[in-house]
């Protein structure tokens, strides 16, 4: 085995945050945010901007989605997947609240009360009992009310009322925290996600849509006002002693100060919650798939188009690839789409869990059906053909100038050639292979648990070390063997971590460095580099 590093850079700044859900305000001033896909939490200082991870993602908690603080000073975590509710004490001692909430979310405390609701249709709104609760039923939650349309993220209003979302009817409800019938408070709302109120008991609901929306409600007289902020993806808010509103961003992280009047001021930056996927397109555009969104370069190389149809995705977006008809993009949870100038068109569903994809010549898309075991072929009739079938959590695909397609293996650590259909082992004993391309006659592969990236020839078969100490793997631990947590009425659970590939027409490689936040471009020594764009991200609606 050799060794040869060529230049390395980084095309956009690390993430600060994986995402950013529940925000709320803790006892000593600082913001605490949670990070539903890195399983962390971290403490802000809103003056500063400096972080502190007070959460690690190698803890109890697995996905914390929304946070609260109790009079005592204990934080309480809705930690979505799993479906269970944290205490964190101020010594950090962690309890479990409750295991029987499904899909926990929305989550606030009134004094020393705690309640929670549940992000999924007919969902409960309840009242928790961390310290034991009524002697006759110790820690049995309080059911306040049910059918619930995806709850979301609630707080008491003045009126000492709890004031909740319906995501999927566009509506904000109320109830006593004692319980007795909702009543609703507004309607006609565009997928309200959070309900907040200021200083000055004004009612925000945000909305999680493109737009950025957030429309302010007087509770005395209805009047209405909306603020299109251009944040997409909120996804939640706090407000300071100033009175200063500060939101999150479920699909690109970061914490921004939003003004009455639409203005913002960026405390910690956006960023890839991921990136998977990786391509460049014929104008020499980066898109990375990021699983709400696509991430694409700031600056677009001269004659690239100036239509974003092709940017109007679903999320959980985990694979793409580029050809002339357009963007492909797989999601990890069982679609593939094609994007192109005449719109979206979905083209397979039901699959388990497509991840890595590629385009051939002759527009046939070949797809690794992860769980599946199995290499497919979409033919632009939308039928599939199996390629190859029995293999070992195939990851990624690729394809040479000759039509020849590769596979990664990550479970056996293996790159395979597939002859007619018949799996050829190029080489194995590899830890955790992932990403796959092919630049003139070597296939690359992103080694994810040895953090390398190899070369191996097609002529000889040699293997070479072409970068070392890349920063690929999940920003938490997971067991990869884990199935997706899939709910009935279709939200998603952790995306699998997948450090995408592909070769540029320029002779470099595009990279996804997971375990940072960023997209590597790679270019080997022989090769002229390409000057460095930072991406911006291009959320979906």
């Amino acid at each position: 085995m050799t060794r040869r590093t060529g230049r390395v850079e980084r095309l956009n700044p690390p993430s600060p945050l994986w995402g950013s859900n529940g925000i709320t305000f803790g006892p000593d001033g600082r913001l605490y945010a949670a990070q539903f896909l890195a399983g962390r939490i971290t403490a802000v200082d809103t003056v500063t901007g400096e972080t502190e991870e007070v959460v690690p993602p190698d803890g109890p908690v697995r996905s914390p989605d929304d946070l609260a603080f109790g009079a005592d000073g204990s934080l309480y975590i809705a930690d979505l997947v799993p479906g269970r509710v944290w205490r964190r004490t101020p010594d950090g001692t962690f309890t479990l609240v409750s295991d029987e909430v499904r899909v926990p979310n929305g989550i606030t405390c009134v004094g020393d009360r705690l309640f929670v609701n549940e992000m999924r249709p007919d969902g409960r709104l309840l009242e928790l009992f961390p310290d034991g609760g009524e002697p006759e039923s110790p820690a049995a939650p309080r059911v306040l009310t049910g059918g619930l349309a995806l709850g979301n993220a609630m707080q008491r209003g003045p009126d000492g009322h709890l004031y909740y979302p319906h995501m999927v009817t566009g509506q904000v409800w109320r109830i006593a925290p004692d319980g007795g019938a909702p009543e609703l408070v507004a309607e006609d709302l565009p997928e309200p996600v959070a309900v907040r109120f200021d200083l000055a008991g004004v009612l925000l609901v945000l909305s999680r849509g493109q737009a950025g929306l957030v429309t302010r409600i007087d509770l005395h007289s209805g009047a209405r006002s909306v603020t299109a902020s251009g944040l997409p993806g909120l996804d939640n808010a706090a407000f300071d002693a100033e009175n200063r509103m500060f939101v999150s961003s479920f699909a690109s992280g970061g914490i921004t100060e939003l003004h009455p009047d639409g203005r913002t001021r960026e405390l910690l930056p956006r960023g890839p919650v991921g990136p998977y996927g990786v391509t460049v397109d014929l104008a020499g555009t980066v898109h990375a798939a990021d699983h709400y969104r696509l991430a694409t370069p700031a600056h677009r190389p001269a004659g690239a188009a100036d239509d974003d149809a092709a940017h109007a995705l679903r999320p959980f977006a985990h694979g793409v690839t580029a050809d002339a008809a357009g963007l492909h993009v797989t999601s990890q949870y069982g679609e593939v789409r094609s994007h192109g100038h005449g719109g979206t068109r979905v083209r397979a569903r039901g699959l388990r869990r497509p991840t890595g994809i590629a385009a051939r010549a002759d527009g046939v898309l070949l797809i690794a059906e992860t769980d599946a075991g199995r290499v497919l072929a979409l033919h632009e009739d939308d039928t599939t053909t199996v390629l190859a079938q029995g293999l070992d959590r195939p990851v990624d695909v690729a394809v040479d100038a000759a039509g020849r397609a590769y596979v990664s293996e990550e479970r056996r650590g293996a790159l395979l050639r597939l002859d007619d259909g018949h799996p050829v082992t190029l080489a194995d004993g590899l830890d955790a292979p992932q990403g796959l391309a092919v630049l003139g006659d070597e296939l690359f592969t992103v080694e994810s648990g040895a953090r390398r990236l190899l070369a191996v020839s097609l002529g000889t078969g040699e293997l070479r070390v072409e970068a070392e100490d890349l920063a690929v793997g999940p920003p938490r631990p997971t067991d990869a063997d884990d199935p997706p947590a899939l709910f009935t009425h279709g939200m998603p659970g952790l995306p699998r971590a997948f450090a995408g590939l592909a070769a540029s027409p320029d002779g470099s490689l595009l990279l996804s460095a997971n375990a940072e936040g960023t997209v590597l471009r790679l270019t080997p020594r022989a090769a002229t580099p390409s000057p460095e764009r930072p991406l911006r991200e291009q959320d979906t609606p």
